[in-house]
């Protein structure tokens, strides 16, 4: 590779060795970084990066992987989207014994959030399913830094992401597997939970949480204050011809109920 001799040495040294690989570099942060327009733009033409659509690159010889992309958009680009649900368990270790598929991989965004071309376009080596909704009062909360092969992002913490799949049953989520991967959740901080809980604005999620907390026997479970948690009135019925729990005041099938 022949680099112009106008190139700054040192700042294509810096791009070379500072960003992991497959870390997806946006144009407008680069610029903020001190590199100008015109900078990448030769870096481009000398090969020393290419474009994967409108204001994206990656270094030449990197592949197109999702956390690099998750990176970039959270880190460069602040823009509210992060791994979780499922998929967050099974990083955290939380899901290592259900047959979790490794071809695709859960995201929560706001609802109404436009993600960039370059994300949506590409063919990433984990395919994303984005779910948006608006889950928590505070969107940041129950967040976690986690690292992948160099790559820092913020993925659900383990029970956020308990909270994640709750919030899509019974349509979106197996109620069945939402109670297995409860069960493998006995180390929950209740600080954490409550916190979480106070500010979930799902009743339906709030009480299937507890619910399975409380069946499962988990010691955590008895420092929760459900009086600080809006569980809401009524009945809610999950699926047709179930069994009420009373005290949750949910409509289950017979085998969890």
């Amino acid at each position: 590779m022949v680099l112009d001799k106008n190139i700054n040495q040192s700042k294509i040294s810096r791009l070379m060795q500072d960003y992991p690989k497959g870390l997806v570099l946006l144009s407008s942060w680069l610029v903020s970084q001190g590199y100008s327009y015109e900078l990448l733009l030769q870096y481009r033409r000398s090969g020393c990066l290419r474009s994967i659509g409108k204001g994206a690159m990656l270094k030449s010889d990197d592949p197109l992987i999702l956390s690099g992309a998750l990176a970039a958009l959270q880190s460069q680009a602040n823009i509210g989207i992060h791994l979780g649900g499922r998929s967050a368990l099974q990083l955290h270790g939380a899901a290592h014994y259900l047959q979790l598929t490794l071809s695709e991989a859960s995201l929560f965004a706001l609802g109404g959030l436009k993600l960039p071309l370059w994300f949506t376009a590409n063919q990433w080596d984990i395919t994303p399913v984005i779910f948006r909704n608006t889950l928590f009062e505070d969107d940041g909360i129950g967040l976690a830094d986690y690292q992948d092969a160099g790559i820092e992002m913020q993925i659900s913490t383990p029970a956020r992401a308990m909270l994640e799949c709750l919030s899509l049953c019974p349509d979106g989520f197996p109620l069945v597997e939402g109670y297995e991967l409860m069960e493998g959740l006995a180390t929950l901080r209740p600080g954490s939970v409550q916190e979480l809980l106070e500010s979930c604005k799902s009743i339906k999620t709030k009480r299937l949480f507890l619910y399975f907390a409380q069946r499962a026997g988990h010691s955590w479970f008895k420092h929760i204050d459900t009086s600080r948690i809006e569980l809401g009135n009524g009945n809610r019925s999950l699926v047709k011809g179930g069994v009420l729990v009373p005290k949750y005041k949910l409509v289950l099938p017979e085998e969890l109920a």
